[in-house]
């Protein structure tokens, strides 16, 4: 999706060039805007702005082309007339670029600044960035990486964190990124970032100067890379502050996005937090960072977790206790998942959220504490020892579908040791006109297996309907084997398992119905002692609230090649205490 976008931004920047050269140049008619353009055909203006520390740029030249700016001060600009900053004495030269459809020419002029703008050194944003002019050494700033959204993405215009929130250590593989730290000095705006050889970079901006030796890890890229010194600047734009990042090589802070201009928009800034977020200057994503300096132990708000039954059949209480919230935090929010599909949350921290589970059954409660500055996840476990009095079975003789990997799924089918992808339907005609299958493929495993385990709480009834089926495309004689199981025992779960039943692919490349009747199956190991049924459907014990995962297999016990097939339409008995399943 992001490439097509990159894509269609070329696109439209090529038909904008042939529109800007379609005609004559408005200032000069003689001019030949096929040829290269020449530095006597350029000019720019330089004016003074706002103040004796701004300076406005405007482009003059005698062609029409795409301009660019290199400002003197450590920043570059795309706007056709830039404002440029520049707070301490020196003489600073501006360059402008300009593209045309025969080439590309530059012209520079020179600024000379005599003041001096004593107000940065005081203002607030500089000193907690940089620790102010007392700060000798400067400020050093790391990821937060235990905080939520230390790095993240979204569209342009957003803070970046709508498509994906990094959450803490989300990225503990790529120590690298982590170990980073970037220090800012007020004296000479001087900006360090130290790497320790190597940076965390995306994969567009890889091939960037100074950067050798990519290496892919976790969809990016490490680089070897020593970085040289750089400088940095904020400034107000539109009513926002930015803070720009330049250098010779690559300069920014932990991860390189490829910055648009190297500049960074400050959502916030304090003497223990820096929020930024930037445009890549490729796909035009905006990217999130969150910093803190280093050594920096953020307070924590601390609490324990209590899952009590209370007075009422199978109700159970989520409560935090022992609360302590250090000045200056806060709960945001508590938000409690049931394990059996309920929810509920609340601002009130000393709230108790209740739930009456319906039927018997291990769940997993999870409470989120949402605070001012993280997020905090605690899990329980409880044990539901009987159904709720009010509780009625239903719909026991029904068949219904767990995953048609289309439209719905009761619960994931997830792969072991083999591959399992959702793929388009190789053959969307009838008996399966799905628009998505599951694709299976397996190399030198005997047991790889695609499985789907119940929610917690839920099991399999095969007393009344005891059929499973599959819809199969692949290779004539290659044999599909289905079996249930139950997670209780852990790693012996293989000793709760059905005996074998096997369907036999028919034809080649072609959709087919495998059917599994578990009447008469025997199962479990009859020399356990305790886990040994001929018949899992007439055996109270093995009949329901028992199994919850359903395998299927390929070629079982071959452990040689790769073995491929395709299946669809995963149903079966209905599962006692779900009504539906989950609609995508």
């Amino acid at each position: 999706m992001r490439k097509m976008k990159y894509m269609q931004k070329l696109v439209g920047l090529a038909a904008l060039i042939l529109v800007m050269f379609a005609c004559k140049p408005e200032m000069d008619g003689s001019i030949d805007i096929g040829q290269a353009p020449t530095e006597a055909q350029l000019d720019f203006t330089i004016t003074k702005g706002a103040n004796d520390f701004k300076f406005v740029l405007a482009n003059t030249s005698q062609i029409t082309g795409i301009v660019s700016w290199d400002l003197g001060n450590g920043s570059k600009s795309t706007e056709a007339s830039p404002t440029a900053t520049y707070p301490l004495p020196g003489e600073y030269t501006v360059t402008m670029t300009l593209i045309t459809r025969g080439g590309t020419a530059t012209k520079s002029k020179k600024i000379t600044q005599t003041k001096t703008d004593y107000s940065i050194f005081t203002d607030a944003k500089f000193i907690a960035l940089s620790g102010g002019v007392n700060a000798v050494n400067g400020k050093t700033w790391v990821l937060d990486s235990l905080a939520t959204g230390h790095i993240g993405v979204g569209p342009a215009g957003t803070v970046g964190l709508e498509w994906w929130a990094a959450g803490p250590l989300a990225k503990a593989a790529v120590k690298v990124m982590y170990d980073d730290e970037i220090n800012f000095k007020i004296t000479g705006f001087a900006a360090t970032l130290t790497n320790h050889g190597k940076s965390y970079v995306k994969g567009f901006v890889k091939t960037s100067t100074g950067y050798s030796n990519p290496t892919e890890l976790d969809t990016d890229f490490i680089v070897d890379y020593n970085p040289a010194p750089g400088t940095w600047f904020i400034e107000e734009k539109n009513g926002k502050s930015y803070l720009t990042l330049s250098g010779s090589t690559p300069m920014f802070p932990c991860f390189d996005v490829g910055a648009t201009n190297g500049s960074y928009e400050i959502l916030s800034i304090s003497e223990n937090k820096l929020e930024l977020v930037t445009i890549d200057r490729v796909e035009g994503n905006a990217w999130h960072y969150q910093l803190i300096p280093k050594g920096y132990v953020k307070p924590k708000v601390t609490f324990n977790v209590s899952v009590d039954p209370t007075a009422n059949v199978n109700e159970y209480g989520v409560k935090l206790n022992n609360i302590v919230i250090p000045a200056g935090l806060s709960i945001t929010k508590v938000k409690v998942d049931f394990g059996d599909g309920t929810v509920k949350e609340t601002t009130d921290a000393n709230a108790s959220l209740v739930n009456t589970y319906m039927r018997k059954g291990p769940y997993n409660v999870s409470v989120t504490v949402t605070t001012s500055n993280e997020t905090l996840t605690t899990n329980k476990s409880v044990e539901v020892a009987a159904n709720h009095p009010s509780y009625v079975p239903f719909l026991l003789d029904m068949m219904v579908t767990y995953n048609d990997f289309s439209e719905v799924m009761m619960a994931q089918v997830q792969g072991q040791d083999c591959g399992l992808s959702i793929v388009d339907n190789p053959s969307k005609i009838y008996p399966n006109k799905s628009t998505k299958v599951a694709f299976y493929s397996k190399t030198n495993q005997q047991w790889a297996n695609a499985y789907m385990q119940l929610a917690p709480g839920y099991r399999f009834d095969l007393r009344s309907q005891h059929i499973f089926k599959i819809m199969v495309y692949g290779k004539a004689g290659d044999k599909v084997l289905m079996k249930l199981e139950n997670t209780d025992r852990g790693g012996n779960a293989w000793q709760t398992g059905t005996a074998d039943l096997i369907y036999t692919i028919k034809n080649d490349n072609t959709w087919e119905i495998a059917e599994y009747n578990f009447a008469g199956v025997s199962a479990g190991w009859d020399w356990t002692g305790d886990i040994f049924t001929s018949d899992v459907t007439t055996s109270d014990k093995f009949s329901h609230d028992f199994y919850n995962v359903v395998r299927i297999m390929l070629n079982p016990g071959v452990g040689d090649g790769t073995h491929k097939f395709y299946f669809d339409e995963l149903s079966g008995p209905h599962v006692e205490g779900l009504k539906s399943a989950t609609i995508k």
